[in-house]
């Protein structure tokens, strides 16, 4: 593949230098923990709804996406169908719950209702999967830029963590959601102008790549079956897993739940969640439609290298259909999509520690006259940006470690899927029902988990020999259920053991 060219690589370079100073500014407005952890409440919902529209979109689904309906069809958008339905839910009966809550953490209230171990729980797991989701799109990244740049993907992973690390431990929750801002800007204009000229070089531009993708056999158009059926696939299952995986995103991550907090009122944070779900849908469907038009374009115009992935189409496109700068913003947009996916979950990981983990078992010994922990800002700000710096690191360990240990990414896919089981259905339990408790909660998860184990691992073929019994068992099952629906099922788990196992709260839902 070609690599950039000087005039591609000022404008990447121009780019990360623009990025890391309108970051690093922010400095000037954090001056608490507070203000690194919610911008002192005081930024409009269309700034939050950029930042929740450049996490939503990470590098790799701006790679991922085009592979997938280059070599599939359009089911994967499905998924972007089921935002507005969870941003529904979330609007209604969750922002105004977190806005009207007493802490910044989106798990706090789960103690009161099932035990410090549900609290503890759910922010482990989800610090753990914002560490490996780091890891994961430095190396996605790094590994699709190395080869457009002729740069060592080592040299890549080291330098984005650096300057992703160094805009967001300076300035905080306000310094993430202005540079998101900005990088949502750099993607959506480099995903236009991409789409631009790829319709241009298609013979009839727009009824061209629609005809030429409409009557192949397959129907490269085609959304799935609508069968509901969800042991494959289908547009129903997909429809589910996209409702339930949204849904989650808006009420049990905390990357979601902490911007909420940064909006200026109740109404900006609704707007900011409205503003994100619909502006996602068009993205993605340009995303898709790039991929569709990529393979009408190498059917009829130019001829892909023997051996090309799916995945590989997009870049190879970038480096050798388009002109010398605007491949240079390509890359930008690439890593404009990494950078604030790795900025939100470094921020939100901090504040669960410092929320969930210091604070909650080592509280300060100074109380006020009412007898609460009085916490010391300027301490927290220096704690908090003491653990951004950590939790870059150990991202940026694990991303080298991923260029060696290619399964470590397949192995913590499926182990994430398991933890998460019982979070958003925690989440559920305890914003809808009256069930308190750890008895109930507690057996919900631990069945969610179960389910969800036999789902995710029985098709792995190096299950160890003594397992081998027990997925022979949920065979069945596994036929019966596509591994998507793992999270529709342990979340109902969840919900229904809850409800008959937990004690009712005599003042109601939370």
């Amino acid at each position: 593949m070609p690599t950039a060219s000087p005039v591609d690589l000022i404008v990447v370079v121009v780019y990360l230098i623009g990025v890391t100073i309108v970051g690093c500014l922010m400095s000037r407005k954090t001056h608490s923990a507070s203000e690194f952890i919610s911008a002192g409440g005081s930024l409009p919902g269309w700034v939050v709804g950029l930042s929740i529209v450049g996490t939503f979109v990470s590098s790799i689904s701006f790679i991922a996406n085009p592979g997938k309906t280059f070599s599939g069809n359009w089911n994967p958008f499905v998924f972007s169908l089921s935002l507005p339905y969870a941003a529904w839910v979330a609007t209604k009966y969750f922002v105004p719950f977190f806005r009207n809550g007493n802490s910044f953490s989106a798990y706090e209230h789960l103690e009161q209702r099932f035990g410090a171990w549900a609290r503890v729980y759910t922010a482990t797991f989800n610090v753990l999967y914002h560490v490996f989701r780091i890891a994961t799109i430095l190396f996605g990244v790094s590994l699709a830029v190395s080869a457009l740049i002729d740069v060592d993907i080592r040299l890549i992973i080291v330098g984005l963590g650096v300057l992703v690390v160094a805009y967001t431990l300076m300035g905080g929750i306000e310094a993430v959601i202005w540079t998101d801002v900005v990088q949502s800007i750099i993607l959506i204009g480099g995903m236009l102008t991409c789409l631009v000229l790829l319709i241009m070089r298609v013979p009839d531009g727009l009824l061209g790549i629609l005809d030429g993708a409409y009557s192949t056999s397959n129907n490269k158009l085609s959304l799935g079956t609508f069968d509901f059926d969800v042991s494959g696939p289908s547009f129903w299952t997909v429809l589910l897993f996209g409702f339930f995986i949204n849904l989650q995103n808006f009420t049990a991550d905390q990357t979601y739940v902490q911007r909420y907090f940064t909006a200026k009122s109740e109404q900006a944070a609704r707007q900011s969640v409205w503003m994100g779900a619909v502006a996602y849908l068009p993205i993605s469907a340009i995303l898709f439609f790039i991929g569709t038009g990529l393979y009408v374009f190498y059917r009829t115009v130019a001829v892909l290298p023997e051996g090309t992935q799916a995945d590989a189409v997009l870049p190879h496109f970038i480096m050798t259909q388009l002109p010398t700068g605007v491949s240079g913003l390509m890359i930008a947009a690439i890593l404009a999509a990494a950078m604030s996916t790795v900025d939100s979950s470094l921020n939100s990981s901090a504040t669960l520690i410092l929320c969930d983990i210091k604070n909650r078992f080592f509280p300060p010994k100074k109380l006020d006259n009412g007898g609460q922990p009085v916490f010391d800002e300027r301490a927290s700000l220096g704690f908090l940006r003491i653990t951004t710096v950590v939790l870059g690191t150990a991202g940026i360990v694990l991303a080298l470690q991923m260029i060696q240990i290619k399964s470590l990414l397949d192995v913590w896919w499926k182990v994430s899927a398991i933890l998460s089981g019982g979070t958003l259905g925690l989440m559920l339990l305890a914003r809808f029902t009256n069930a308190q408790g750890a008895l109930g909660a507690g057996l919900g998860v631990s069945a969610a988990v179960l389910c969800i184990s036999a789902m995710a691992l029985s098709d792995m073929p190096d299950v160890a020999s003594w397992l081998q019994p027990l997925y022979q068992r949920v065979a069945p099952l596994r036929a019966m259920v596509d591994p998507m629906m793992s999270i529709v099922v342990g979340t109902m788990a969840v919900l229904l053991f809850g409800v008959l196992f937990s004690r009712k709260s005599a003042s109601g839902k939370a």
